[in-house]
Parts: structure tokens; sequence; C-alpha cells
């Protein structure tokens, strides 16, 4: 499984479209602190700051995140290489888990614009403002820019950004069971987005619907797990860890349960 997990490592390093990935979220994280702070300071028309959101990490990524399993989880079936790791004795529980830390290992990666971008906002003191939904990195600009931050809190500060990229990760597991099982990289991302969209609707209604909101509270997908901030309690931290951990497990048993039973051709 080792050989496998370096193979995708080495196949991702040497990809083209690693690089563009990471250049659009560096783009989108710049187009979007640069935004709200204009946002903050009136010089951006109404209209048009709306669109901030579609810089956002939170779009971003469940766009992006697709598309890393559409190319490198899917792609895999194309060029054979799942066929020839199969061939060669590798089980196809190795071959889910090895795709797996490769595709969340790589999710980190572009989402480390957004963890730099954040920090760097938040240091130099200024304010942004937003007139649309901000999670994720973009809440927590929103929440801590402007304020003083303490060496404690810095550590805080990295704690729930690493927090907030393991909470991405689980929401964007879903793509692992979907990219292995379709295989068809645009359907992969079209049901990925169309999920995440679903759940954000879902997590609105949970605000008047407390049944709603303790269910949702076990997924990624709830319990301000995407909202944290430096006013969120250490327990808070440590739950959405503890919950997208169990989600990517979860996700992960039920891929090896319909993966093993599908045909490779």
């Amino acid at each position: 499984m080792f050989n496998l997990i370096m193979a995708d490592f080495f196949k991702i390093r040497r990809s083209a479209a690693i690089k563009v990935l990471l250049a659009i979220t560096v783009a989108c994280s710049v187009a979007m602190v640069v935004m709200s702070w204009l946002i903050n300071g009136g010089n951006l028309n109404s209209n048009i700051s709306s669109m901030v959101f579609l810089f956002s990490d939170m779009n971003v990524t469940s766009i992006l995140g697709a598309v890393i399993a559409g190319v490198y989880i899917c792609g895999d079936f194309d060029n054979k290489t799942i066929h020839d790791a199969i061939a060669s004795g590798s089980s196809r529980g190795e071959i889910i888990i090895s795709k797996a830390i490769s595709f969340f290992c790589t999710i980190a990666f572009i989402l480390l614009p957004y963890a730099i971008v954040a920090g760097i906002a938040i240091a130099t003191g200024s304010k942004f403002g937003a007139n649309s939904a901000a999670m994720g990195f973009f809440n927590l600009i929103i929440a801590e820019a402007g304020k003083t931050i303490t060496a404690i809190e810095v550590w805080k500060l990295i704690a729930i950004m690493i927090t907030t990229i393991i909470v991405y990760m689980a929401e964007l597991s879903i793509c692992v069971p979907l990219a292995l099982l379709i295989k068809k990289p645009v359907l992969v991302v079209a049901i990925n987005y169309g999920f995440s969209i679903l759940c954000g609707q879902l997590m609105s209604l949970s605000n008047n619907s407390e049944p709603l909101h303790d269910i949702l509270a076990f997924t990624p997908f709830g319990g301000n797990y995407i909202l944290l901030s430096l006013k969120s309690a250490n327990e808070d931290i440590i739950k959405a860890i503890a919950v997208s951990i169990v989600f990517i497990l979860a996700m992960c048993v039920i891929t090896f349960s319909a993966f093993r039973k599908s045909d490779v051709k």
C-alpha cells in the first residue's frame, strides 16, 4: 500500500492539473480578501459584492475538491492504473485507502493558500466585510480581523485553521465512493456540488428544527463546524475533528463495501 500512496503522490506532484488548481485557489483567496476589504470600506458596489462568495473557500473547495477526485481517482480507471494495481496483487482495501490518503492530502494542499491569506489578513489588523454567507476561512477573517491577537490565540488560530481543513476533507469525502463507483468525473463534480447546496439548505432549516440540527451535528455539514472562530470553545474544535474523522472513516467503509463487489473493466 505504501508503494501505491507514493506512486499517487509522484503522479500528483508531476501533474499540470494540480498546478492549475493551486493557482486557482491562490487567485480566489486573494480576490476574496481584496473584495471583502473593499466591501468594508464601502468601495464596492453592493450589487457586485455578493460575488465574493464565488471566490470564498466554501464555494471553491466544493468544486475543486470534486475535480481532484475526478482527475486523480476516476482518471485511474481510464489509464488502467487501478486495473494494474489489482492485477499486481493489491487488495481493493489497499487501493481505497491509498486513494483516500492521496485525495485528502491534495485537498489540504490546495487549501493552504486560503489558510495563509487568512492568517495574513488577520495579522494586518484591517477590517473586512461581507454581504454574503461567510464560512470556513472567510468566516474566520470576518470574525477576527481588526482585533489584537495574543500569542496564545495565535496557536488557537492555527488549530482552528487545521480543523477547518479537516472539516473540508470530511465534507468532500463523499467524492471517494462517488469517484470509485461512478467513475465519471463530470457526474462526480455535479453530484458533489448539488449535495453541498442541499446540505447548505438543510443547515439553514436546522436553525428552526432541533431534531434536524441534532442529526446534522453528527456530520461535518452541521454543528457549526465550518464556522469556528476564536470565540469557539476548545470542546467545539475537538468535536469538529472527531465528527469529521468518524465521517471520513464511514465513507471509506461504505466505499469498501461497494467497491469490493463492483467489476473493474
